[in-house]
């Protein structure tokens, strides 16, 4: 966050543009960070391809203690995600140590790694360990694809930016789940089509891979269908890592390098212009001032620590007041709701669920979670247009209400009809709607705001420390609620339905009591919310900085509350 995202400096000063304005203005800018958030992309289809393969029986024949075992499924499942939580506490200092771009392209390697171990997997073991390293990977581009998005951006547009990345995941989800739909059909759904199953119960028979395989192995569904989905995400990550050679790095890290010339040229490059621009040497004296700020804030913290001591130091100053705690609670409780709403424990077992709403066949299923893949994507979009008008705290609170009614109607309907609901269809196909009403009301708020009001109520000094918290404590919830679900719907069904919906409850009367609204709100406004004045003295020394390189404050126009008008002050040359 550079001095031109607190006050308009840089190419942001004087008079504040509209965000789809800046958005035409900037299309180069708009390319960039659309490219990057493919990163985002890699997340969600790792996350959705999943669902499909676990129904799929030619993948049950080749592993079928996953396929039994519901704990093991858990595993399997959570293994990425939990590799994923190392992966995002990790990739702060590999950033900082080979720049933005640097710390993409290894994530790039790694990923194509993971997934080729997943797409040729032989054994449990080979399966698990593709897992961990795509999952570790994953863990990276989440942490440092937004790091890197943020750090180009102007400040206009970082939060559709931010927005921009969530849709790119939802796109994920929803690719994986139409490829798998197709796929499925190499060779057949079934794996023996003249063998009959043998699993579940008499009235209703599963597919059991370790009795209805017959001695060549699955004669009708080929492998290929659960291989390639697996195999197929490593082309995006390869025009990911290809495509990025062509973008320029960070500003902010040649700054951090003390490699101005360079950092000038990437800035230009970015802004399309030259490097000897007026607004551009202005934009970049407010990162360098940042930057410089950081250095004299972990100096005066942290004397004569240096290196990982330093970076791990950093997360005592989260704890270290009361305000700081409060901003550090509320930022990882709202993640924590985002995932414990139930939002993923759908996502990666929903051919599953809708089997339990009276949908017979895999096909059905996998069709229904294709259409669930649609909804998660378009009911995304208005979360671009509603957050910044109607503000967060509204749809947060809607978004609640919302996904808490929804699951409480699923769960009594599966209570009240158990295993009769393929005998009443129109019971079933209102649980499968309220599942459809439920992904709406997480989509346009939980899931993107989740990850819009952390960002906002910290202040400058740790505020890098607290995202990587933030980010840190989501992909465990994550990890938790992967490796849980599967044993939750096998032992007490309806009754998980009702967990979540007891999430969603809290998470409403959290946010009405706990959660501030930060729409069009300024860091010293946040400072009176949490009652310190941390963000005011960071200004204050931050201008101190500016004016020493040559920077003053020209111009200022204060916050008016009733007419919305954020704070500005115009940065020009001395």
């Amino acid at each position: 966050m550079e001095l031109d995202h607190i006050e308009g400096s840089g190419h942001n000063a004087g008079q504040k543009k509209g965000t789809y304005k800046e958005l035409r203005e900037n299309p180069y800018l708009l390319g960039l960070s659309a490219f990057a958030s493919i990163g985002g992309f890699l997340f969600g289809y790792d996350q959705g391809v999943v669902s499909g393969v676990l129904t799929m029986e030619s993948f049950a024949a080749k592993f079928p203690r996953i396929a039994i075992d519901s704990g093991f499924k858990g595993w399997f499942v959570s293994t990425l995600l939990l590799c994923a939580w190392a992966g995002s506490l990790v990739n702060g200092p590999v950033a900082d140590k080979v720049g933005r771009k640097g710390s993409i392209e290894i994530a790039v390697v790694i990923f194509t790694l993971g997934s080729a171990l997943q797409a040729g997997a032989v054994d449990l073991v080979m399966a698990f360990i593709g897992r961990g390293i795509a999952g570790f990977a994953v863990g990276m581009l989440t942490m440092i694809v937004p790091m890197y998005m943020s750090e180009v951006s102007t400040s206009g547009i970082r939060g559709t930016l931010v927005v921009l990345q969530q849709l790119s995941i939802t796109l994920g989800i929803l690719v994986s789940y139409w490829l798998e739909y197709g796929t499925q059909y190499i060779g057949g759904t079934r794996c023996a089509p003249d063998i009959p199953y043998t699993g579940g119960t008499a009235s209703q028979r599963t597919f059991d891979p370790r009795f209805d395989v017959g001695p060549n192995g699955c004669t009708g569904q080929s492998d290929a269908a659960w291989r390639i989905p697996f195999s197929l995400q490593i082309l995006p990550a390869i025009i990911l890592g290809i495509g990025m050679l062509f973008f320029p790095e960070s500003p902010r890290y040649y700054c951090m390098r003390d490699n101005e010339e360079a950092g000038i040229k990437a800035l230009a490059r970015i802004r399309r212009t030259s490097p000897d621009d007026e607004m551009v040497q202005k934009e970049y004296l407010s990162i360098k001032a940042e930057v410089m700020f950081e250095e004299a804030f972990n100096r005066e913290k942290f004397p004569g620590k240096s290196g990982i001591s330093l970076y791990l130091a950093g997360y005592t100053t989260l704890f270290s007041t009361l305000p700081a705690f409060k901003r550090t609670a509320i930022g990882c409780c709202v993640m924590f709701f985002q995932q414990f709403i139930g939002c993923n424990a759908i996502i990666y077992y929903a051919p599953t669920i809708f089997g339990q709403l009276g949908l017979s066949g895999k096909t059905s299923g996998l069709l229904a979670t294709g259409v669930y893949g649609i909804v998660n994507t378009l009911s995304t979009l208005p979360a671009l247009f509603l957050i910044d008008k109607v503000g967060r705290r509204p749809l947060l609170l809607a978004g609640a209400a919302g996904t808490f009614i929804s699951l409480v109607i699923v769960g009594g309907i599966i209570g009240g009809y158990g295993s009769t609901l393929k005998d009443h269809p129109a019971a079933g196909w209102i649980g499968i709607a309220f599942i459809y009403i439920y992904d709406v009301n997480f989509s346009y708020s939980w899931a993107p705001i989740g990850w819009v009001l952390p960002s906002e109520i910290y202040n400058i000094g740790n505020r890098s420390k607290a995202m990587s918290l933030t980010t840190s404590s989501t992909w465990m919830c994550n990890f938790i609620i992967g490796l849980v679900t599967p044993g939750m719907l096998q032992t007490i069904g309806y009754g998980t339905y009702i967990f979540f919906a007891a999430f969603a409850l809290i998470a409403f009367v959290f946010t009405w009591f706990v959660i501030p609204e930060t729409k069009g709100k300024s860091l010293e406004e946040m400072d009176a919310v949490f009652g310190d004045t941390t963000a005011h003295e960071e200004k204050t020394r931050l201008y101190a900085i500016a004016a020493s390189l040559g920077l003053e404050e020209a111009e200022s126009a204060a916050y008016d509350e009733k007419e919305g008008k954020a704070v500005q002050i115009e940065a020009t040359n001395k």
